[in-house]
């Protein structure tokens, strides 16, 4: 079964489950978990230069023996250091990932970047020269794209930031300003409300809701399921990870359940929205 995608505005197709090469295995050696991915019918990495395993990814990938067209590969801009371009910085990446192009290159953080009307530029010399098939932001709230948005010549097709129902809330204005511009938002730490914020409101209506898919479906389903399928119902990129074969089947797996109704993506929202709590990158709360 091919695997679900999402269109991009500049008419890519995006596949919905991507796994991961930060979290836990940021700066650790990501070859063996990358393998265990692909074997299983993974087809979207996502790597990034301040997760500092780029070369095991890359190693990973050329082990596959997957057609470089059949994988969809991230990677993310950190920082450049000084006397060094963007572009250097990319063909640094590519060189460890043993690739020619990434299908996506993100500016990683906006903190990061002094000029991000200048990095944007230069993001997109990266796309002009084939060194990056499309470019996107990560991390990013309305007032930084405010700040490169006026000079921007393409438009970023993707954003990737914490989504989950305990960041919805945070998130709404940032959605409703991507939406004036197709701007896809990828998810990372999507599991977060069962992993990290377990007891929280919306457990009740995600037992429920998991009930109900399990029924329809004749099939064990998972809490973490559901978390999936309420950001596929919006079109949203989920970014996850795991060292267990059996939990990256699980992901994946995701796509041939049974979609959620628009009540029960709202009523996790509903419920998401009465608190906020977030994992990572908390100077976004600032």
């Amino acid at each position: 079964m091919s695997p679900h995608t999402i269109t991009l505005n500049d008419g890519r197709k995006i596949p919905f489950i991507g796994f991961g090469t930060g979290t836990a295995l940021y700066g650790r050696d990501a070859e063996a978990s990358v393998q265990r991915a692909i074997e299983v019918g993974v087809v979207h990495l996502d790597g990034a230069q301040l997760y500092g395993n780029e070369d095991s990814l890359g190693a990973a990938i050329a082990a596959s023996g997957r057609p470089r067209d059949a994988l969809w590969v991230t990677t993310k801009l950190g920082k450049v250091p000084e006397g060094t371009t963007v572009r250097e910085t990319l063909v640094a990446s590519l060189k460890k990932l043993r690739l020619e192009y990434v299908d996506l290159f993100l500016i990683h953080m906006p903190i990061h970047h002094a000029d991000l009307a200048a990095v944007w530029r230069a993001m997109e010399e990266c796309k002009d020269a084939g060194l990056a098939r499309t470019i996107g932001v990560s991390n990013f709230r309305v007032q930084d794209y405010e700040k490169f948005m006026p000079t921007a010549r393409i438009v970023p097709a993707v954003n990737q930031i914490e989504y989950h129902p305990y960041t919805a809330a945070w998130a709404a204005p940032i959605i409703e300003y991507q939406k004036q511009f197709n701007i896809v938002t990828a998810s990372y730490g999507g599991l977060t409300p069962i992993v990290r914020k377990p007891g929280g409101p919306i457990d009740p209506v995600l037992e429920t809701v998991r009930q109900r898919v399990e029924r329809d479906a004749g099939k064990p389903v998972s809490a973490g399921q559901i978390l999936g399928l309420w950001l596929k119902a919006q079109n949203v990129v989920e970014i996850t990870t795991s060292s267990k074969v059996e939990r990256i089947k699980e992901y994946l797996a995701t796509e041939t359940l049974p979609d959620l109704t628009s009540e029960e993506v709202a009523e996790i929202m509903e419920k998401g929205k009465t608190i906020h709590f977030r994992q990572f990158c908390k100077w976004l709360d600032e």
